[in-house]
């Protein structure tokens, strides 16, 4: 299953067990993105702790729709509008 690249970049809740976390992702045109979820969706629950020294390079498992084709005019990855 492919995953995102993310960071978790603050420990939001001690509560519900293992923890909440925050992470966060830059999408292809420069958004960020947030993601609160559980410590244990992220990583291992002992990677992430509230005395963890954020930010902490996590990844997702995601699932891919689909692809979409560049609509800014701008070049893509490849050098393709």
């Amino acid at each position: 299953m492919p995953e995102l690249r993310c960071e978790a970049v603050r420990w939001v809740d001690d509560e519900p067990f293992p923890g909440i976390v925050e992470v966060q992702f830059v999408d292809a045109a420069g958004q960020r993105w947030s993601l609160i979820d559980k410590s244990s969706i992220f990583a291992q629950v002992a990677e992430l702790a509230p005395d963890s020294v954020y930010p902490v390079k996590v990844t997702v498992a995601c699932e891919v729709l689909g692809d979409i084709e560049a609509t800014s005019g701008d070049p893509g990855p490849w050098g393709e509008p």
